[in-house]
């Protein structure tokens, strides 16, 4: 039978916030020590990821923490004209400091203050919790620019965005303050029904993989969100049964879902070939999996 009102109710609150909070500011001071490295260097630190967007449910462990390089920024100048690519180019000079160096420095620096449990091996450091403070990644990055115009005379006008490379080379940009922007217009324009319905999404996918409907990675909380921010605001409302059932349906029976984009409004939700997309065979398998869990709950 459908899931009812009131375990939806359940599914659609929101997660630890105190021992994140707590967390964040623990790692963020400690990122922000004077004594640290690369402390002479311009950076910030910002959150992102479900804790950063209010979407995190009971079961969401990690704190995701943004440790951006501003010294240092790197560039997609695809779009400019012939003209301002030479202006850009009349301006541009090496950095003697990179992103390598960069993160393999706030590895060090994490490691020194949290020990050897501390993981740099993968896109982002992995920092474990202990006693009160919870498990958090680390996502040390670099400033990116995707420009759009660069004249001669003013301002040149860019999209800022974050650049990392994974351990194979990839080449990852995106866009976290984007993405966290839209989804909180998105929460304001449909009555504060989307983030509560984001953390139900969210809440049967951990369901399903317990239950070995779905395996675990098929269906990222950042696509789950970019998903769901595609939805018509006139879809949320009036109760969460329905709320729910309009989303899914929505999503499930568009016939060209190559053509959304993720909650950045920048890059495709569902593609193929990109890995900043949800690969449609997984957002396939998802919706498959999701319509066996509400139809057999």
């Amino acid at each position: 039978m459908p899931i009812n009102e009131a375990q939806l109710t359940t599914w659609s609150s929101q997660g630890s916030v105190q021992q994140s909070a707590a967390t964040y500011q623990a790692i963020k001071d400690v990122l922000n020590d004077t004594k640290s490295p690369y402390y002479a260097k311009w950076f910030s630190n910002f959150l992102q990821g479900s804790y950063g967007n209010d979407t995190n449910v009971w079961r969401d462990s990690d704190v995701d923490i943004v440790m951006r390089l501003s010294s240092v920024y790197y560039s997609d100048t695809s779009n400019l004209s012939a003209d301002d690519k030479a202006n850009y180019d009349r301006g541009w000079s090496a950095a003697d400091y990179s992103f390598t160096q960069f993160k393999r420095e706030v590895t060090a620096w994490l490691i020194a203050n949290y020990g050897v449990g501390v993981d740099g091996s993968g896109k982002a450091i992995f920092v474990p919790g202990s006693g009160n403070r919870r498990d958090a990644d680390v996502l040390a990055c670099a400033e990116h620019r995707l420009y759009f115009t660069y004249p001669s005379v003013g301002n040149p006008t860019y999209m800022e965005g974050v650049v990392f490379w994974k351990a194979d080379g990839t080449q990852i940009v995106n866009y976290p303050k984007q993405h966290s922007e839209n989804c909180t217009t998105k929460h304001q324009n449909t009555n504060s029904w989307f983030k509560p319905t984001v953390r139900i999404f969210k809440n049967i996918r951990n369901r399903m993989i317990d239950d070995g409907l779905l395996q675990e990675g098929v269906a990222p909380s950042y696509f789950l969100e970019g998903m769901l921010w595609n939805v018509p605001n006139s879809l949320f409302g009036k109760s969460y049964f329905e709320t729910v059932v309009a989303c899914f349906n929505h999503m499930y029976f568009i016939e060209d879902k190559t053509q959304l984009k993720c909650a950045n409004d920048y890059h495709w939700l569902l593609r193929d070939e990109f890995p900043t997309s949800w690969s449609l065979n997984d957002h396939s398998t998802f919706m498959e999996a999701f319509k066996q869990f509400w139809n057999n709950y």
